[in-house]
């Protein structure tokens, strides 16, 4: 919604201003389609050309987070807190018993609960391993964390790459903007014996390529990038959760410690209240004697 509010914003204050200083909106509308066809096509056409097929659909699907937002919400942050604490008691009660919900999370009772979670690929192999390697004695804490880091990472930085791709798109649209508007004064030109009131309209319509370049870089693809990698860059929190919580599982702390661990180390604003997780702690508990 607030996206959606800030283009809105940045429409009105721009053309509004223009009309209350006395501008015209005829000569943009008339040079519009034209400058929009040779700025647009040829940054969909760089665009693809810097992209593969992947990297594209990716950048497209992630256009929808400047209006969506972050895909985890505060009450999952909570849910995951409940199952890490579930599999954690389950691993050091039974661990013959967890095998069967880390081998097969899609069929596990544990992860049924937690349906967001458990439809989400990254964080259930991220669970899933870490909890295996444990099982198989790969017990040196650091060198487990360090794993993680760098999958944590590597995942990020993929993700980040829609950001990437728009802002690259962000940069080269004012170069654009001025090809289409010495193309405008090419064609103003050709028309030169023409009188000052012809004239006038061409080199007119010649800047609204400059002025279009511009306001889409800075207007709407700049900010579009800037949103995109917020939103990723929060999302990552959710992931890093998952590795402090097994980390601090690998130290032997017990499993109240380790979720607290983890509650601590989500930003305030997501990060579920103390009361609020105990009390879903408790209900865990309960589901499971």
């Amino acid at each position: 919604m607030i996206g959606i509010i800030g283009i809105a914003t940045i429409f009105v204050m721009v053309f509004g201003g223009y009309l209350a200083a006395g501008g015209k909106m005829g000569i943009i509308l008339k040079s519009l389609p034209f400058e929009m066809i040779i700025i647009g096509g040829a940054a969909v056409g760089a665009f693809l050309i810097g992209n593969d097929f992947g990297a594209v659909k990716h950048t497209v699907k992630d256009v929808g987070k400047v209006f969506k937002g972050p895909k985890w919400k505060p009450d999952d942050y909570r849910d995951l807190l409940c199952l890490l604490f579930a599999l954690i008691r389950m691993a050091r009660q039974n661990p013959v018993a967890i095998e069967q919900h880390i081998e097969a999370p899609s069929e596990s009772t544990i992860f049924s609960k937690y349906p967001r979670i458990q439809s989400d690929r990254e964080a259930i192999d991220l669970i899933c391993d870490t909890i295996r390697s444990a099982s198989m004695n790969y017990d040196d804490p650091h060198q487990v964390e360090e794993v993680l880091e760098k999958r944590i990472e590597a995942n990020l930085h993929h993700a980040l790459h829609s950001s990437h791709a728009l802002q690259g798109i962000a940069d080269g649209l004012p170069a654009l903007g001025i090809v289409a508007a010495v193309l405008g004064v090419i064609k103003t030109m050709a028309s030169i014996d023409q009188p000052p009131e012809v004239l006038g309209k061409l080199i007119g319509g010649a800047l609204v390529g400059t002025f279009l370049g511009v306001f889409l870089a800075y207007g709407l693809i700049g900010p579009f990038s800037s949103k995109v990698k917020s939103v990723v860059e929060e999302d990552a929190h959710f992931y890093q959760l998952i590795r402090e919580v097994l980390v601090a599982n690998l130290h032997n702390h017990v499993a109240a410690i380790c979720i607290e661990v983890g509650r601590q180390n989500v930003p305030s604003h997501i990060r579920p209240r103390y009361s609020d997780l105990e009390e879903a702690l408790k209900a865990t508990k309960q589901d499971a004697a």
